[in-house]
């Protein structure tokens, strides 16, 4: 089925047509979902939540650029407004800004692997988290962050500042500890 046939196949409820447009993307969309909600359970539910909102509001894909993009979109703002909702979460939370001026060979970070930096993405604070997320990886700019969170975009800023020095902590301590173990081979 092609992508035209399967989004209007989905408009007519098509259970079918649904469960192929969630299995060709719902993969993908959980990293998205990850990176936003920090653990398993959390993405899950984005994830679950996000698909009840793209097949909702189908009818307004237009079918101008790729649908797959589309959905991330919605996936996106849909993963914000759960962590708009629940209330544990502070997304303007302040942590010490312990690394301002440490500096990590950029290196270190291209030899990461994948895994290994979704891991330290999903430890950072929510608010450095969701706009690293949104500005580093999905693109956003800060003005367009900032009506998102409803923030300021002098505080997106800030928390991207922090997230990239949350990055470097943790990837200088990484390097640390390899140095350590490498010392005691």
């Amino acid at each position: 089925m092609t992508e035209s046939e399967l989004v209007e196949a989905c408009l007519k409820k098509d259970r079918s047509a649904q469960k192929q447009l969630y299995d060709r993307y719902s993969r993908q969309m959980m990293s998205v979902c990850l990176r936003y909600g920090g653990n398993m359970e959390t993405a899950q539910d984005m994830l679950q939540e996000g698909f009840m909102v793209v097949f909702d509001k189908l009818w307004q894909y237009k079918g101008e650029g790729a649908l797959g993009g589309w959905i991330r979109r919605v996936i996106v703002t849909s993963a914000l407004e759960n962590l708009r909702k629940n209330k544990k979460h502070d997304l303007t939370e302040e942590v010490i800004d312990h690394a301002n001026s440490m500096d990590v060979d950029p290196q270190a970070l291209q030899d990461l692997a994948i895994e290994s930096l979704m891991k330290l993405i999903q430890e950072m604070p929510i608010g450095y988290r969701t706009v690293f997320n949104m500005f580093a990886i999905e693109g956003f700019s800060h003005k367009e962050i900032a009506e998102s969170l409803n923030i300021t975009e002098s505080t997106s800023k800030s928390q991207y500042f922090k997230a990239k020095a949350f990055l470097r902590l943790q990837l200088e301590q990484q390097e640390k500890r390899e140095l350590e173990r490498r010392s005691n081979t």
